[in-house]
């Protein structure tokens, strides 16, 4: 198991509760906007936006809000920033590669920030193309367990194009190519089986193993990079195993 994924999902929980949960609801609403303009306002026939609706909602970002950012997104209101995506490259200590999606409407802002928290925390930029060819894009859905088996899992999801089901403890990671994610989600829907969120991610093709104290410094340039409002997402390849998770839990 990966202790990435394993904390990505833990610090996904905690975010709701926690002191960024009106920061995270932000980035949450700028996706939907962002599906929106892109695919139509119709989440039935775009099922980005139909994702990026479910991942809000289970993160508790009230329907209003939501309903908002799809009128603004669609033009059907006004208001809608032009959003730009922009992917910088960069290391973070022990060498672990990072990659920073922003979202953004002020080009030099982003970049500002994103370089500022990378050199406070002992990374660096890095130019562009020397790190993003150790990720490849793929299709991540996160289920909660609900009593089922990785077998079982397997079962509903192999037809529709999945390539392996992670046990992340209290959760499974289903992970599929990218063209592959929407039907994984309507064979699990179609299971009935409820999902926490559906979309695609860079999954590193190798890791660099942390002990406590590269753990610690890892997660901090983290939270550094999160904590800019045009930071949308960040991967890294390391890996942490669960002996470690634990101490930094405690």
């Amino acid at each position: 198991m990966s202790g990435h994924s394993k904390w990505a999902t833990t610090k996904h929980k905690k975010a709701v509760v926690d002191a960024k949960r009106g920061k995270m609801f932000a980035k949450l609403i700028k996706n939907i906007e962002v599906a929106a303009r892109t695919g139509g306002g119709d989440p039935t026939g775009n099922p980005t936006l139909f994702d990026a609706i479910q991942k809000a909602k289970k993160s508790s970002v009230p329907n209003n809000n939501i309903d908002g950012a799809v009128k603004r997104g669609s033009g059907a209101e006004v208001g809608g920033a032009d959003w730009q995506t922009i992917m910088y490259e960069g290391y973070g200590p022990n060498g672990v590669a990072v990659l920073i999606e922003c979202l953004t409407d002020n080009r030099n802002r982003a970049a500002a920030e994103v370089r500022t928290a990378l050199s406070r925390n002992g990374g660096s930029l890095a130019d562009p193309g020397s790190v993003a060819y150790m990720f490849n894009r793929k299709g991540i859905v996160i289920i909660g367990k609900q009593g089922r088996s990785e077998d079982d899992i397997l079962e509903i999801v192999l037809d529709a194009g999945a390539e392996e089901v992670n046990d992340l403890g209290d959760e499974f990671e289903v992970v599929s190519e990218p063209t592959d994610l929407v039907a994984v989600r309507t064979a699990l829907q179609g299971a009935g089986v409820d999902y926490e969120s559906a979309e695609s991610s860079f999954v590193p093709t190798m890791n660099v193993p942390l002990e406590e104290e590269g753990a610690r410094k890892i997660f901090k340039l983290i939270d550094a990079l999160e904590d800019s409002d045009d930071v949308q997402n960040v991967y890294a390849n390391f890996d942490v195993s669960d002996e470690v998770m634990e101490k930094l839990d405690a």
